[in-house]
């Protein structure tokens, strides 16, 4: 009998990292996520629910907020990716449907999608190469969907001009890794 043993999204045992030149590419599978949804007619509940949970505001269209264990990203109109420590959230979906109750639509998705972080001096200008996002004015915090290589994407700024998390479909996961290496060999 064997013991089963998860795989990334790149298929290995292990997140892959890569430095090449002024960029580094990680493979994040250490976060939990879930899409939530206030529910029509919950506004109140919900905003009340989500602030005692999270211990964070709501971020507003366009932006993500961080916390000491939440992050949250705005996805649409009411609607939010939660991520968190999967070490402690590997339930994320129950954790937060107990937390927020009949105020919201609660999804598990943390297998459904691949993370890449890009870290570095060079990450302007290889965002640059792959989506029209304007990267070199997005501030910390700032998020936002888009088309990179023809896969959708949301793109998160984690610190101005130096980090960005991308968030992509689990099945495009070794496309994006591979033009995101592509892009970064271009530029090294």
């Amino acid at each position: 009998m064997h013991d089963l043993a998860a795989l990334t999204p790149l298929g290995a045992a292990a997140p892959k990292t890569l430095q090449i030149g002024a960029v580094t590419i990680s493979e994040v599978v250490d976060r939990a996520l879930a899409s939530v949804s206030c529910r029509q007619g919950r506004k109140a509940a919900f905003d009340a629910a989500a602030s005692a949970l999270f211990g964070i505001e709501l971020p507003a269209p366009g932006q993500s907020a961080a916390g000491a264990v939440w992050s949250l990203i705005w996805t649409g109109p009411e609607q939010w990716f939660a991520e968190a420590p999967f070490a402690s959230h590997e339930d994320i979906a129950r954790i937060v449907k107990d937390g927020l109750g009949d105020s919201a639509s609660v999804t598990e998705q943390t297998d459904g999608w691949v993370r890449f972080d890009i870290e570095g001096a060079g990450v302007v200008t290889l965002m640059e190469r792959l989506c029209p996002v304007p990267a070199r004015r997005m501030g910390t915090g700032a998020a936002t969907r888009t088309l990179m290589e023809h896969m959708g994407c949301l793109v998160i700024c984690r610190s101005k001009g130096r980090h960005f998390s991308l968030l992509a479909p689990r099945s495009f996961a070794g496309s994006l890794h591979h033009a995101l290496t592509a892009a970064a060999r271009s530029i090294a």
